[in-house]
């Protein structure tokens, strides 16, 4: 029979130290992509780690970053604080946040997860990603998968769903209590984050208007939005000042979009803009990171005054780990309020033709990765 783990050493007696991954050497276009079956076995460091069997992962707009090398320079800082490490370290590099799979061994501190637990996760961007056979994660990053989703389902999630929440629920305030009957404006809606965002509000009981391209206003209708709006259809300014004016702004596009979407919010009333688009990781490549975090700093204080004058909000968000969200996302899709849009699912053979229809843009939903099927 099999033996029961002894507590204090390894869940599992594996003579393993490599590992099928897919990695990065440099930073660079596709070609830089390598697979490897000698990525070095992750180990626990902290009692409170846990290490996933990966069965599915998928794909976000920061993995094409990543892998060319944009935020290098914040990342290596997160990763390495005390600099001990000499440049170039940081590879080989595997990229990929989002995690479906199975829990295989348990730190001696996380009492939460046993072996064989069926969890997801988001693994923050300076540790190594879920392109592999295993992932190292906190156990405070994790949470258990919702049940009526497969691994490749559950995937597409975590890293949208937490970026989404953190906009909507921690810097934006809303939740399900204060929902009701608000006017809520989506630009983006058709990305990963917006196709969460716009279900997430809509659970709560807001009217919706969802931005996005004509191609996607089937997919916008179905996940619950009231209005849709095609940003390609004449000028989207105009289109939109059209309408009575609105309690949250969820900005996925940035850039322009800014200088004239903050007339659209109700003056005096605690309405709130949230963008996703910060100038946090490219400040922080192009000035070095105490300038390029000052004249963060700047920026947003800055913008959050003169707004402030004129009766609104204006706030920066961005992903944040929490396994304590996810369990808040996994009831709200186990519930059937919130569903994943998936545009494709690509073997772990196929991972750089994944990060090319990724590149391409214009997806519906997410880029998933079937970690476990071998084909």
């Amino acid at each position: 029979g099999v033996q029961p783990p002894v507590r204090g050493l390894r869940a599992s007696p594996r003579a393993r130290s490599a590992m099928p991954s897919w990695v990065i050497d440099r930073y660079g276009c596709n070609e830089v992509l390598r697979f490897t079956r000698n990525m070095v076995f992750p180990t626990i460091l902290f009692p409170n780690e846990v290490i996933i069997k990966v069965h599915a992962a998928s794909l976000n707009p920061i993995d094409l970053s990543m892998r060319s090398g944009y935020g290098a320079t914040a990342l290596n800082m997160k990763r390495d604080p005390l600099k001990l490490k000499s440049a170039g370290d940081e590879f080989p590099l595997t990229l990929g946040r989002d995690v479906s799979g199975v829990v295989m061994e348990c730190g001696l501190s996380v009492s939460y997860f046993k072996p064989g637990d069926e969890v997801w996760a988001a693994i923050p961007p300076w540790k190594q990603g879920t392109l592999s056979e295993f992932v190292v994660a906190s156990g405070n990053e994790v949470s258990f998968k919702p049940k009526r989703l497969r691994h490749t389902e559950a995937a597409s999630l975590p890293y949208v769903g937490l970026t989404a929440w953190s906009a909507v629920n921690q810097v934006g305030g809303l939740n399900q209590s204060n929902c009701s009957g608000k006017r809520v404006l989506i630009l983006g809606a058709s990305g990963g984050v917006g196709t969460f965002a716009v279900q997430l509000v809509k659970a709560w009981g807001a009217h919706v208007t969802a931005v996005c391209s004509h191609d996607a206003s089937t997919l916008m209708k179905k996940l619950g939005a009231d209005d849709v709006i095609d940003y390609k259809s004449g000028n989207l300014e105009e289109q939109l000042k059209t309408l009575p004016l609105f309690d949250f702004i969820l900005d996925n596009v940035g850039g322009s979009t800014e200088k004239w979407a903050l007339d659209l919010l109700k003056k005096w009333s605690g309405a709130t803009y949230v963008t996703l688009v910060t100038p946090f990781l490219i400040n922080m490549d192009k000035l070095g990171v105490a300038d390029g975090m000052l004249q963060t700093g700047f920026t947003v204080g800055s913008k959050t005054v003169k707004h402030l004058f004129k009766g609104v909000h204006y706030r920066w968000a961005f992903f944040m780990p929490s396994g304590p969200s996810l369990d808040e996302i996994a009831e709200l899709v186990d519930s059937g309020k919130i569903q994943p849009v998936i545009d494709q699912v690509f073997s772990f053979s196929e991972v750089p033709k994944a990060f090319l229809k990724l590149e391409g843009g214009h997806a519906r939903g997410k880029t998933v990765i079937d970690v476990i099927s071998k084909k």
